[in-house]
C-alpha cells in the first residue's frame, strides 16, 4: 500500500500515465528555451581574442571572438543577424561553461 502513495500522473504528447516519480525528477529546472540572444560559453576555457565591438552590426556566421578550451581554439559565430549590445569578458578571461560571453540586441 505504501508504494500506491508515491503514484502521480506524467502527461506526454500522446495521452496521460500512472507511474511512480522519483523527486530527482519532481525537483527537476524546468525547460526554458535558449535565447538567441546571448552567446554562453558552452564549455570552461579562457577567452584569446574578441573579433567584435559593443554596437557593432554582425550577420547569421561572423566570427565574435575565440575560446581557448583544452588547447583547441574554437571560434565562436553569430547565430544570427544583429548587433553586438555588450560584451562582459575581456581577452585573457577564464571562463566556465554556461558563462555570458556576448549579448545582442
Amino acid at each position: 500500500m505504501d508504494q500506491l502513495k508515491n503514484i502521480d500522473t506524467l502527461r506526454l504528447i500522446t495521452g496521460h500515465y500512472k507511474t511512480r516519480l522519483s523527486s530527482r525528477f519532481r525537483n527537476r529546472r524546468s525547460y526554458k528555451p535558449e535565447d538567441p540572444r546571448l552567446i554562453l560559453s558552452y564549455i570552461p576555457g579562457t577567452i584569446v581574442d574578441i573579433l567584435v565591438k559593443p554596437g557593432q552590426d554582425v550577420k547569421k556566421g561572423d566570427h565574435l571572438m575565440i575560446l581557448d578550451a583544452m588547447k583547441m581554439q574554437n571560434h565562436l559565430k553569430s547565430k544570427s543577424d544583429g548587433r553586438v549590445k555588450v560584451i562582459p569578458v575581456k581577452k585573457g578571461d577564464k571562463v566556465s561553461k554556461g558563462s555570458l560571453l556576448l549579448e545582442m540586441e
